[in-house]
């Protein structure tokens, strides 16, 4: 089953890839999507075998890889609950997003190689989860920002495009060097990255308190490290993969850019698979990362500082798609925090309900986009709840959902109350140094997340129509291919908080997660937010109405109110929107420099010095001297008379000298 799980992909993949040309783009579509069900099915079967029964992590054998001296690693897939609860997310969402992308791609030219490379994407992420050791789980990690790559550039001939897929491509790999050497010292401190090697030795590598252990074991640009320093040091490396992927800042420009790929990558892309892989890495390290309190702190800053950050970008977007991308890159920073203050299991519930409601929001905006003759500036639309009603009521779920809508202290709510609200409760109760920190930006995050929320919906769907005539002439609602994927992810984001709420972060938690998620026998958050104070539960609650009420007096009540805010506070507008001007610092002080040096060793280092002096250069002067020797070639015969008689008159010069002496 497991072999079938994660090799249909793989093979929808080769079909697609190699014999679409032959197949026709219609069997592609059916056999990539179809292998996707038939994976999804499986995934919720093994979820359902593995998460609710007593069976132990085990693990699949594949084949053998790699073995180099002490390096040994198997190709092998790690099950556990974890692994099945990311392989549920990672096949449900991707084999929607294939079944939608036959409706939103169907006037593509280009149809067998976009549904390869979904698979392909699938596959990198399917073999990223399902890891047994770091080599296995880096090459997953690369695949996936190769194949993130190929869709997010899927319109090769749009130079936005390209440029938005270099630009990911290249941001991820700062972050996954910063993951590779995580992997090299991993191996230096444990001598294996097989992580059940790993997880066994982490608890005695730390020396008790009290007892000698302060003799360097690992050397890092120029500094000895004790084993407690150098284990901080690996898990800020790893993390600063997670950084890369996730977009956490400062590593996170790439994540609005990659909206230039098709609609259905977007969902792919910021819903289940790649931003989510730097959440499950931290999750699936938890036994490393529970042993350095500073590493942990790190992350909980990040968190924090990226949950605030782009919920302050996301309130004066006007693109559709980049409000949604700012919102992931929201959420995944309330999901670090949940990491950081040790709460794993409420993380990771976060990410499996966010994966719902947010492929909701991006396939609901898709179907905006069709219906709107490919139109993303929302101030070009409003005035289409009528026209498409379905897709309209699709994208309030999804907002309920991702606002976090419900009643505290009940069991009434949706996918993001139960989710979201455990991490503000987490981060109240967390013992690190920025914990608290953490909490009022959370809160304050989660105000802000509600209102350009509600913004979006209104903009789009309410007030009067912006669009021209020709284009409100054409609106018309998505068909069925495309709609049914929303249905399901809309029952998802409605009921799937309520129902796996006891087996995630309630009482359940121990016997669901057992050995899957490591937390010291000391760290009761899980335990803990049960209990926090009234006060603490209602502040999302109350963040929710706050947005939801500005919103509404802003966009439905005063719609001239945005206008005169904008031109009263230009500076904070200007900032907003340019995104706190990240591009523009990065293009000043890296992106810049490194063009204009570039240019430089280009054109004085390689084409004057090594060029100039070297090929061209003798090149050159074998042209000189041959120009001139072929001036002695001149064609007439007195010329050659004269110059046999010089020669004939100098040998016998020399002759006669010779002779003399």
């Amino acid at each position: 089953m497991y072999y079938a799980i994660v090799f249909l992909p793989l093979l929808g993949f080769l079909i697609a890839g190699l014999g679409g040309g032959s197949i026709g783009a219609r069997a592609c579509e059916y056999i990539t999507s179809g292998f996707l069900v038939i994976a999804a099915v499986l995934s919720w079967i093994a979820f359902f075998l593995v998460g609710f029964s007593d069976a132990e992590p085990f693990t699949v054998p594949v084949l053998r890889f790699i073995q180099s001296g002490g390096l040994s690693v198997d190709w092998a897939f790690r099950i556990d609950t974890l692994t099945v609860v990311m392989l549920v997310v990672v096949n449900t969402v991707s084999s929607l997003v294939h079944i939608y992308s036959i409706g939103y791609m169907h006037h593509d030219p280009d149809r067998p190689r976009f549904f390869a490379y979904l698979s392909l994407f699938t596959f990198a992420m399917l073999m990223l989860v399902t890891a047994d050791n770091l080599v296995q789980m880096f090459f997953g990690w690369e695949g996936v920002g190769l194949a993130s790559y190929l869709l997010i550039g899927f319109w090769y001939k749009r130079p936005s495009a390209n440029a938005a897929a270099i630009k990911a491509f290249v941001v991820n790999r700062v972050g996954d060097f910063g993951f590779a050497l995580g992997i090299f010292g991993v191996f230096v401190l444990f001598g294996s990255i097989n992580l059940s090697t790993v997880f066994a030795n982490a608890q005695s590598f730390i020396p008790a308190e009290g007892a000698a252990g302060g003799e360097a074991v690992l050397h890092f640009l120029g500094y000895a490290l004790d084993r407690q320093s150098a284990l901080t040091v690996v898990c800020l490396l790893l993390f600063m993969g997670a950084m890369g992927k996730s977009a956490q800042v400062p590593l996170h420009t790439w994540l609005p850019d990659a909206m230039e790929g098709p609609t259905p990558v977007s969902a792919l892309i910021h819903a289940a698979t790649m931003v989510t892989a730097g959440v499950f890495m931290v999750a699936r390290l938890s036994p490393l990362f529970e042993l350095s309190h500073t590493a942990l702190t790190f992350v909980t800053f990040i968190g924090a500082f990226t949950a605030f950050f782009a919920a302050t970008v996301g309130l004066v977007q006007n693109d559709i798609k980049r409000v949604i991308a700012y919102s992931t890159c929201s959420q995944l920073g309330y999901m670090f925090v949940a990491l950081g203050v040790g709460a794993y299991g409420a993380a990771i519930f976060h990410l499996f309900t966010h994966a719902f409601f947010k492929a909701l929001l991006f396939l609901g905006s898709g179907s905006v986009i069709h219906a709107v003759s490919d139109e993303q500036d929302m101030r070009k639309m409003g005035g289409l709840r009528t026209y498409i009603p379905k897709t309209y009521w699709m994208m309030v779920i999804g907002t309920l959902a991702l606002t976090g809508v419900g009643i505290p202290a009940t069991i009434i709510g949706t996918a993001g109350f139960f989710s979201k609200d455990a991490i503000i409760e987490a981060a109240f109760m967390g013992e690190n140094s920025f914990a608290a920190a953490a909490f009022v930006l959370l809160v304050i995050a989660a105000a802000f997340t509600s209102f350009y929320s509600w913004r979006l919906i209104f903009m789009t769907f309410h007030g009067e129509p912006r669009a021209s005539h020709e284009v409100m002439h054409h609106v018309h609602e998505s068909p069925p291919v495309m709609l049914v994927p929303l249905y399901i992810l809309a029952a998802g984001a409605l009921f799937a908080g309520a129902i796996f709420y006891g087996s995630f972060i309630g009482e359940g938690q121990a016997e669901f997660w057992r050995t899957s998620l490591f937390t010291l026998p000391d760290n009761h958050i899980l335990a803990e937010i049960h209990h926090s104070p009234l006060w603490v539960e209602l502040c999302p609650f109350f963040a929710m109405l706050i947005g939801l009420a500005v919103a509404w007096q802003y966009y439905i009540r005063r719609p001239e109110l945005p206008k005169q805010a904008a031109a009263n506070h230009r500076i904070l507008y200007g900032f907003l929107l340019n995104k706190w001007y990240f591009d523009e610092i990065y293009d000043f002080l890296l992106v810049n420099p490194a063009k204009r040096l570039g240019y430089f060793l280009w054109k004085r280092g390689d084409g004057w010095l090594i060029d100039g002096f070297g090929p061209d250069g003798v090149s050159a002067r074998v042209v000189d001297v041959t120009n001139r020797v072929i001036k002695l070639q001149t064609g007439y015969l007195y010329h050659y008379a004269f110059a046999m008689l010089i020669g004939v008159a100098a040998l016998i010069t020399w002759m006669m000298l010779g002779s003399s002496f």
